[in-house]
């Protein structure tokens, strides 16, 4: 593993501006972020992904011309090498939380991985990211993590020189997280804490991620390099739920629950469209999300590629205000009852 040498990063080979970059999964939370940072760095940017006519919104975000969207599907081959021919670099972002249908775990994080850099090695490129997660280890219990960690070897199996990235979780005005537990915190008398609350996460803002790997195009030690991008604090689940009541003005009640516990009432919320909870995201609970020391100490970071990371302290309160009884204009304070 690589690390990072801030003091000479400049890369005669590095993208210029008007570069082709492909974007998998460019609509999502990360990609449209993502989609913005590039284009304003002045790359094109072809936008992959199943269902371009709902991503309409991603072409106000470069010039005229600048921001092409185009099909393609991670489980299908041709889709895949059209959206790479003619590419100078490629960035994937897809990714799932929890299965569905034929969207499993091994198909999207490790098949799908594989499938792009392989047709990406093929076509001859050498600047590939790969959106892995803090906690992708093929020992993990949780089958999330353990796809992650091999769709990272997939990806460096056909490229050494691609660059991974692992965050922790990402917030941002349309997250999954912070935005979840307000909406559940408004319906629901309480806010359960799974095995206690203790497991520490380290929330990184998601623009401050998106800043990051659109950097990568002009930086050398980006290449064969695994980053582990973090923001400012560190804190339990259980701070985090107790963070979230206090934006929204909620008073609710946070009972810990057992895992097991927790583990039979996911096998039930699991069948659910959307589920709020799965068994193995209740697996994956018992997994600490932070930044390592080696990480830290390698430079291997937001910081050491030159970013100052953002607090969710800062961020959040300016999109969970819709979550107050009465909007912006409640009051931030878990002594509201209701």
């Amino acid at each position: 593993m690589t690390s990072p040498n801030l003091s000479s990063r400049f890369d005669p080979g590095a993208l210029a501006p008007g570069s082709l970059i492909t974007v998998f999964g460019a609509s999502g939370f990360l990609g449209r972020h993502l989609v913005g940072a590039l284009a304003r760095r002045g790359y094109r940017v072809r936008a992959a992904m199943r269902r371009p006519n709902q991503a309409l919104f991603l072409k106000p975000m470069g010039d005229v011309g600048q921001i092409e969207l185009v099909q393609a599907n991670i489980r299908d081959e041709a889709s895949c090498a059209a959206a790479i021919d003619g590419a100078d670099a490629v960035i994937n972002l897809v990714g799932i939380l929890f299965e569905s249908g034929r969207q499993r775990f091994a198909a999207i994080h490790q098949e799908g991985a594989e499938r792009l850099a392989r047709l990406s090695a093929q076509a001859g490129l050498e600047r590939f990211v790969q959106l892995s997660a803090l906690g992708a280890e093929t020992s993990s219990t949780a089958a999330y993590a353990r796809s992650k960690a091999g769709g990272e070897a997939a990806v460096l199996a056909h490229l050494p020189t691609a660059t991974i990235v692992r965050p922790s979780i990402i917030f941002g005005p349309e997250d999954e997280f912070f935005n979840r537990f307000a909406a559940l915190a408004r319906l629901s008398p309480a806010l359960p804490l799974i095995g206690g609350g203790q497991t520490r996460f380290q929330p990184v803002y998601v623009k401050d991620v998106a800043d990051a790997i659109a950097g990568f195009g002009a930086d050398k030690t980006a290449l064969g390099c695994t980053y582990e991008f973090g923001g400012p604090q560190v804190a339990t689940f259980a701070e985090l739920m107790a963070f979230v009541l206090e934006v929204t003005g909620r008073s609710r009640a946070l009972i810990p629950v057992p895992a097991s516990l927790a583990k039979f009432e996911a096998f039930f919320l699991q069948l659910l469209p959307n589920p709020l909870l799965t068994v193995d995201q209740v697996e994956l609970l018992k997994y600490d999300n932070v930044v390592s020391d080696q990480a830290e100490a390698e430079g291997r970071t937001l910081k050491g590629v030159g970013l100052e990371p953002a607090s969710y302290e800062a961020i959040v309160p300016s999109y969970l205000y819709r979550f107050r009884r009465t909007g912006q204009f409640g009051a931030a304070s878990g002594s509201v009852g209701s």
